[in-house]
C-alpha cells in the first residue's frame, strides 16, 4: 500500500530512507533545516511522519510541530541518542509535547553509505501499538531493508544511543592498536553497561541482543564509516574533543550520549567504567593508554556478578 510520507531531516539517513521510500513507490515529501522552510506544510496530507533529524533538534521541532500535528497520524522516529537536559529518549520527547502521537522507533546497524550504495541491511520497528507496527513492516519492508518488529521501543532506542559510547571505545582501542583480544572483551563489556542502563530505564533485556542493539555494535563498531567509531580513533591520536569532532565533520551522538548517560549513572548510581572512560577522555582527564590502563586495573570479579 502506496503512502504519503513526510520525512522531517534530509542528512545523510533522513536522505536515504527518503530514497528507499520512493523507490518502494511511496509519496514522499522531504524538509531540511538547511534548505529552510515550514515544516509544518508537509503535515497536511501525511499518513506518516518520519523524523530523522539529529537528536539536538528533536525538542525544537516536537514544540514546533505538536500544535499542528494531525490527529492519528503516525511518527517513526529515526533518532538515536540520550538528552542530556531532559535525561530521555528522542521518542520520550516527542511525547511530552504530543502525549497521543502513535509512535514506532526505527533503529538497527544502518549505515546510510551502504544503503544508498544498495546493499542490504535489517532493522527493527519497535512500538507498543502491533498493529500499527505490524502495518509499517509490511508498507516499508523491501529487497534492501527487511524490517522485524518488537514490543519494546524504550530498550531498543536506550541499545541504538548506547551503541555509539561503545563505537567511540572501540575506535580508541583500535586507535592504540591493542588488538583483537581487546576489542573483543571490550564489545563484550560494553554490552554488559548497555544492559545496565536498557533495564535500568524500563527496556527490556532481549533488546540488547537484537538489531538495534548488538546487530548495531558490530557495525558500527568495526566499520570506518561510523562517525562514531572514527571519533574515537581521533581521540586516540591525542586529539580533543572539538578537534576530534572536528575532523568528523559531522554530527557524532556518542559525544553527547556519553555526558546523558553519565548523568544517568550518577543520578541512579549505576556503574558503567567503560562510559566514564569515555567521559574522561572527552573532558581532557586523562590520555587514551592512561584510560586503558584503569579500566584493565579494575578489581577482580566473576564474570556473573560484573554487571554493576
Amino acid at each position: 500500500m502506496s503512502l504519503r510520507i513526510a520525512v522531517i531531516g534530509l542528512g545523510a539517513w533522513g536522505s536515504t530512507l527518503a530514497g528507499l521510500f520512493e523507490e518502494q513507490g511511496h509519496r514522499v515529501k522531504g524538509w531540511s533545516r538547511r534548505e529552510g522552510g515550514d515544516p509544518r506544510g508537509l503535515l497536511d496530507d501525511a499518513e506518516l511522519v518520519v523524523m530523522a533529524t539529529a537528536l539536538q533538534g528533536v525538542r525544537q521541532l516536537a514544540a514546533q510541530l505538536a500544535p499542528d500535528w494531525p490527529a492519528g497520524v503516525p511518527l517513526l522516529s529515526c533518532s538515536k541518542g540520550i538528552d542530556l537536559d531532559q535525561q530521555c529518549t528522542p521518542s520520550q520527547l516527542w511525547q511530552q509535547q504530543i502525549p497521543d502521537v502513535p509512535l514506532v522507533v526505527l533503529s538497527g546497524p544502518n549505515l546510510a553509505t551502504e544503503l544508498a550504495a544498495g546493499l542490504p541491511a535489517a532493522s527493527v520497528l519497535a512500538s507498543r501499538d502491533q498493529a500499527l507496527v505490524a502495518q509499517l513492516q509490511q508498507s516499508l519492508s523491501s529487497d534492501r531493508l527487511r524490517l522485524y518488529t518488537n514490543g519494546d521501543p524504550v530498550g531498543t532506542e536506550v541499545a541504538g544511543a548506547l551503541k555509539n559510547v561503545m563505537a567511540i571505545a572501540a575506535g580508541i582501542c583500535d586507535g592504540l592498536a591493542l588488538g583483537a583480544n581487546a576489542k573483543a572483551s571490550l564489545l563484550c563489556r560494553g554490552l554488559v553497561e548497555m544492559g545496565v542502563v536498557i533495564q535500568g530505564l524500563g527496556g527490556e533485556a532481549p533488546s540488547l541482543y537484537g538489531l538495534a542493539g548488538l546487530g548495531d555494535l558490530l557495525a558500527t563498531a568495526n566499520s570506518a564509516l561510523s562517525r562514531n567509531y572514527r571519533f574515537g580513533l581521533a581521540l586516540a591520536e591525542g586529539l580533543d574533543r572539538d578537534a576530534a569532532l572536528a575532523r568528523v565533520g559531522a554530527t557524532v551522538e556518542g559525544a553527547q550520549t556519553t555526558r546523558a548517560v553519565l548523568a544517568l549513572a550518577e543520578r541512579h548510581g549505576w556503574h558503567l567504567p567503560i562510559c566514564e572512560q569515555v567521559g574522561a577522555l572527552m573532558a581532557g582527564a586523562l590520555p587514551p593508554e592512561a584510560a586503558v590502563r584503569q579500566l584493565m586495573g579494575r578489581g577482580l570479579r566473576q564474570e556473573h556478578l560484573a554487571f554493576s
